[in-house]
């Protein structure tokens, strides 16, 4: 199991010595992967002496607000003068799970104009040139898996405790859809299996994760594939869409729509999934298919977005009516790469 190169693991371990202050950034809205590999990253840092931080530029979700240590975590929203103390301190910044500045919504700027050693640690496609150490491994599950390799190499397995264990884990089965997507590599279960052996009880992760919603939750996602979902049988495509009236309806919480976007693909036929989600000043687009069609490239030439074959995201800024439009015009150009798709 060595998909970093090993150059780049000694020039992370020359970055730590004589460092005092370090931190560890996620990306805006931050899901399972990028907590549980930040604070895994975290208690590790922390546990070999060093002054350690995570920021993390907006509200994370609630179902994960169980795992170890997420009250250290601070919300750059909610604290932006505290966080930006922290940011200017630093001698040394992680970014984790993202690969350009911009995926860092509103800690963009003091992102760049930090002096400190930056060092990127994720598994998304084509990263932009802004850190001193650019550790990009795209076949891999997970950036937490990313971080348990990391944490191997530099000769410190042994300190990846059942707390560590824990995160890494939520981490991987999250972002893998608990394992239904980018995760058909032999490595991805043997780390699993690894960290089975720290303790883990993998069955409680995943009611703590999966079977610890709110009763508004279930009634939100009940409405949506009643009234929202909509089914292209030519295209074997299917979306949601959810506006912001509908949100406050339903008491949203973060998180609460996490999922969402993969029941359509329990339809016969259908190897595309989309959902689109009203904001404030934008709509939250997350896309998910079958097989070999690339949902991130379709999400790159029209919604801003990018990511993974099978699961990526974007967003647009014209009206959910016109996003809407746009989606189904766009369906066309695909229509036989979606049919050669059909399972």
């Amino acid at each position: 199991m060595k998909k970093i190169d090993e150059q780049k693991i000694s020039q992370v371990r020359d970055h730590l010595i004589n460092k005092e202050n370090i931190l560890i950034v996620t990306h805006y809205n931050p899901d399972g992967d990028a907590i549980g590999s930040s604070l895994g990253l975290y208690q590790f840092l922390k546990n070999r002496g060093f002054q350690t931080s995570v920021i993390v530029p907006n509200q994370f979700p609630q179902f994960l607000h169980w795992l170890p240590f997420t009250d250290d975590i601070i919300i750059y929203e909610k604290d932006k003068k505290l966080s930006n103390k922290i940011l200017e301190g630093s001698d040394l910044i992680f970014f984790l799970d993202f690969n350009a500045p911009d995926r860092a919504q509103g800690m963009e700027s003091i992102i760049k104009k930090s002096d400190a050693s930056k060092v990127l640690i994720d598994h998304h496609p084509n990263p932009e040139s802004f850190v001193d150490v650019s550790i990009s491994v795209t076949n891999v599950s997970s950036t937490s898996e990313l971080i348990y390799e990391f944490i191997s190499r530099l000769g410190e397995e042994s300190e990846i405790n059942q707390s560590i264990s824990e995160c890494l884990y939520t981490g991987i089965m999250t972002d893998t859809g608990s394992f239904s997507y980018n995760s058909s590599l032999p490595d991805t279960y043997y780390v699993v299996s690894k960290l089975i052996e720290n303790g883990i009880d993998k069955d409680k992760i995943y009611w703590k994760v999966y079977d610890n919603y709110s009763i508004d939750r279930l009634r939100l996602l009940g409405y949506c594939l009643n009234q929202k979902l909509k089914v292209f049988s030519e295209f074997n495509s299917a979306y949601i869409s959810i506006t912001e009236e509908e949100l406050k309806r339903y008491n949203y919480k973060p998180g609460d729509t996490e999922g969402f976007v993969n029941y359509p693909l329990s339809i016969k036929g259908v190897v595309f999934s989309v959902i689109f989600i009203e904001r404030k000043d934008h709509i939250k687009i997350s896309f998910r298919s079958k097989g070999m069609f690339y949902a991130n490239e379709f999400a790159e030439e029209h919604f801003n977005g990018g990511g993974h074959r099978n699961a990526a995201g974007g967003y647009s800024e014209q009206s959910i009516e016109d996003t809407l439009k746009k989606f189904e015009s766009a369906l066309k150009d695909y229509k036989n790469e979606l049919i050669k798709n059909r399972i």
